[in-house]
C-alpha cells in the first residue's frame, strides 16, 4: 500500500520534468513565489499591484523586487498592466504562466491517479 506522501512526491517528480522543458526559462526560488502570490490574487480576483507587492516585506527590499519583476518580464512570465492611475501597474500573469500552471494541474491529478 502506497502512503499519502506518495502522491505529493509523485507530483514533485512530474513537476521537475515541467522545468526542463523549454516552455518558458526557470525561475528562482524568489521568482517562483511572487509567481505564486500572482496567480492566487488573480484566481481571487484581487488586484495586486507593483506597490502591493512592494508593502510585502518578506520579498525582500524594493530593489531586489523590482529586479525580480523586471526578470519575470523578461522571461515571459508575468506582465504589468495599467490601472486608472497611470502611476500604478497592476501584475498580471501572461498566457504563458497560465498554460504552466494548467501543466501543473495535470501533473497534480496525474499523480493523484497513479496511486
Amino acid at each position: 500500500m502506497t502512503r499519502p506522501a506518495d502522491i505529493y512526491l509523485r507530483f514533485l517528480q512530474l513537476a521537475e520534468a515541467l522545468r526542463g522543458l523549454p516552455s518558458l526559462p526557470s525561475l528562482d526560488p524568489l521568482e517562483e513565489k511572487i509567481l505564486e502570490l500572482v496567480a492566487r490574487a488573480g484566481q481571487s480576483k484581487e488586484r495586486l499591484s507593483v506597490r502591493d507587492m512592494m508593502a510585502r516585506s518578506e520579498l525582500g527590499s524594493p530593489a531586489t523586487l523590482h529586479a525580480r519583476l523586471k526578470s519575470m518580464r523578461d522571461k515571459g512570465w508575468i506582465m504589468l498592466t495599467d490601472t486608472e492611475d497611470t502611476r500604478r501597474k497592476q501584475i498580471e500573469l501572461t498566457q504563458a504562466a497560465l498554460k504552466h500552471f494548467d501543466k501543473l494541474s495535470e501533473c497534480l491529478v496525474k499523480a493523484a491517479k497513479s496511486r
